[in-house]
């Protein structure tokens, strides 16, 4: 296990590979969806799909957001303020180095230490891109014209309904039984 010191404190790099270095609060709306999105994967989600995605070809940090993007179908993009302290973390750790590069960005390419990392953590690796598929099937099929549609005039008569004043107590747990009898229903939903 490597150890660092920084400002005089000793610091266990596996350690702060466990805590999830690296995360931004979001204040924006766009930012707190973001932020929403970004809990879905966890800093050592995103150190691991760095991983995998040097493991295949040399890349700079933007080229590992858009891999990252592409994987999810555009559903998931993670921040520059995830990506970059955590390549940082991996270079520090021996699992990443940066190449010789002509260019001003710098690229990282995974070391034979960071290939054994990758080895002993292919599982969850295949998880975390399961769950970066699904994300990408479940927003094509919300892209689906008839889809969207349906979507729209759901929220928009339950904001109607809701926008209202002194809802009576009755109307709104008729209101609350047909969302739970329309959950019900679309879980019970064959697919095949």
């Amino acid at each position: 296990m490597r150890h660092h010191h920084l400002n005089g404190k000793k610091h266990d790099l596996h350690e702060r590979w466990a805590k999830g270095h690296g995360r931004q609060e979001h204040r924006t709306q766009e930012g707190k969806a973001r932020h929403r999105r970004e809990k879905l994967f966890d800093a050592n989600d995103i150190r691991l799909l760095i991983l995998h995605i040097l493991e295949k070809n040399v890349a700079h940090g933007y080229e590992l957001i858009k891999s990252i993007e592409a994987l999810a179908k555009g559903e998931y993009v993670p921040s520059p303020g995830i990506i970059y302290p955590n390549l940082t973390l991996l270079e520090e750790m021996g699992y990443i180095q940066g190449t010789d590069s002509q260019s001003s960005k710098k690229a990282w390419q995974l070391t034979d230490e960071g290939r054994t990392s990758l080895a002993r953590q292919r599982d969850d690796v295949n998880a975390i891109i399961e769950r970066l598929t699904s994300l990408g099937v479940l927003g094509d099929n919300r892209r689906i014209p008839e889809v969207q549609r349906a979507i729209h005039n759901f929220r928009s008569a339950l904001n109607t309904k809701l926008s209202t004043d002194d809802i009576p107590q009755e109307a709104l747990y008729k209101i609350i039984d047909i969302l739970d009898q329309a959950a019900k229903d679309i879980e019970r939903c064959p697919l095949r």
